[in-house]
């Protein structure tokens, strides 16, 4: 069980190639077939092997016309007797390769059931049987039984999904009852089947789902649950393992509804909207065959940044924190306008001193102002270089604001309006006596001389 939860590092090496921005093409389907010795038991007329050999064999053919879809078959349990209790019983078959449909259908004739359910182990052995991770590895579990050998299959199946070997596998339950669905629900999609007319119509069901994307859409909501919200980047990530899956831009189509976009049912999906800040809903599952509608509750207002006056600060910045904490969700320019998530929010602004501003409110569909004074400057003239700081004086005491040092005859600093204290000395100078201080005022697009 060690071996299937950690695996080789070389085999692991191999299926990082899986972390890819793009979905494969290709597809590769392994039949994993249970031929254990219950499979025998009976179904309408038939045994349940009987009817699983004989629809098998139909998928089987059905499959051979397809562009980029490779299949493979591997058995387990029909090997050994059960009495031996073989718990390594399992066998690839018939490898992924072009043209093999003729040979998997001449091998299923040939099964004969013996041995007992590793459904652990023969998915452990099964990930070794995929060539490489470029393409949507898919197993289809067909069994009338739980694990037998004390294995884990639950666990084995998430560390494959999780590393990126495999996709969310899918059961077919032959003649099991529905109180055995909880056995299967941890190790991928499952499907009962009590007739042979129920097996064939899930074997189709599956496959289907294995083979072909459907559609959803994705409800942005507004405070009152309407789904107004749009022109927001919608990220999908693979459950399973985290792995970027696809991105697309929201866009509301011609009726006002949100547009309809294609999805690969075989992924469980964990779903962002990159508003400000960023909101996630997880473990969503397409469902094939069906529109899928997924909402996601993203109310948003804007928050417009603006200088009054002409004399500006440059580039200034703006950092925006969720209220009363200290993570920081956005940095936003000044004379700029964004959409927020509605919601209280602090501010920094990166100003000569900084203006902390808290409390700031976005609401629905409103748009929140913040507008600061236009900024002044102080230009410091100098015979010889100099080095200090800036002080600003609130209420009598001094503030630091900046550290200063001249390396011409000028410099000019941009500051807020306020009053400040500059205390220097000539980088020429070894004693702090010959230290200096200048008191000064900042006016709104002024700019204050001081000579040294």
């Amino acid at each position: 069980m060690i071996r299937a939860l950690l695996f080789g590092l070389s085999f692991l090496c191999v299926f990082h190639a899986r972390a890819q921005s793009t979905l494969p093409t290709k597809t590769r389907i392994l039949f994993l077939l249970d031929a254990s010795g219950s499979m025998y038991a009976r179904m309408d007329q038939d045994t349940r092997i009987n009817i699983a050999k004989k629809l098998l064999s139909r998928m089987v053919d059905s499959l051979e016309s397809l562009e980029n879809l490779q299949i493979g078959l591997r058995v387990y349990g029909h090997q050994d007797a059960k009495e031996e209790r073989n718990c390594r019983d399992t066998k690839l078959e018939v490898p992924f390769r072009a043209n093999n449909h003729a040979l998997i259908k001449e091998r299923i004739k040939d099964i004969r059931p013996k041995g007992t359910t590793l459904i652990a182990y023969s998915l452990q052995e099964a990930a070794y049987d995929f060539p490489d991770a470029n393409a949507r590895n898919i197993i289809i579990l067909i069994t009338d039984g739980i694990e037998e050998c004390d294995g884990d299959p639950c666990a084995v199946s998430q560390a494959l999904q999780k590393q990126g070997v495999i996709l969310k596998p899918f059961i077919i339950g032959v003649g099991l009852d529905a109180k055995f669905r909880q056995e299967f629900d941890c190790v991928g999609k499952y499907f009962e089947a009590n007739t042979e007319e129920a097996f064939e119509n899930v074997l189709g069901i599956v496959v289907s789902q294995a083979l072909n994307n459907t559609t959803c859409q994705v409800n942005l909501l507004d405070t009152k649950g309407k789904p107004t919200e749009t022109d927001v980047n919608i990220s999908f990530f693979d459950h399973s393992n985290g792995l970027f899956v696809k991105n697309v831009v929201h866009t509301l189509n011609s009726k006002g509804l949100p547009d309809t976009i294609y999805l690969d049912p075989a992924y469980g999906y964990d779903v962002i909207a990159h508003t400000i800040p960023p909101v996630k809903k997880e473990n969503v599952e397409i469902l094939p065959g069906k529109h899928t509608i997924i909402n996601m509750n993203t109310p948003q207002g804007y928050l417009k940044l603006e200088v009054d006056g002409t004399m500006g600060y440059g580039l200034l910045e703006t950092l925006v924190y969720k209220a009363g904490t200290k993570d920081i969700i956005h940095v936003q320019n000044f004379n700029t306008t964004e959409p927020y998530i509605t919601g209280t929010y602090d501010l920094e602004i990166l100003t000569l001193p900084r203006i902390r501003q808290e409390g700031v409110v976005i609401n629905q569909s409103k748009t929140t102002t913040l507008q600061i004074k236009q900024a002044g400057k102080v230009n410091i003239v100098t015979r010889t270089p100099v080095i200090g700081d800036i002080y600003r004086l609130k209420g009598g005491e001094p503030e630091w604001v900046c550290n200063v040092e001249t390396t011409g005859r000028s410099e000019i600093i941009t500051l807020q309006p306020g009053k400040y204290v500059l205390v220097v000395r000539s980088k020429r100078e070894q004693n702090v006596i010959n230290t200096k201080s200048n008191e000064f005022e900042i006016t709104s697009g002024n700019i204050s001389n001081i000579n040294l």
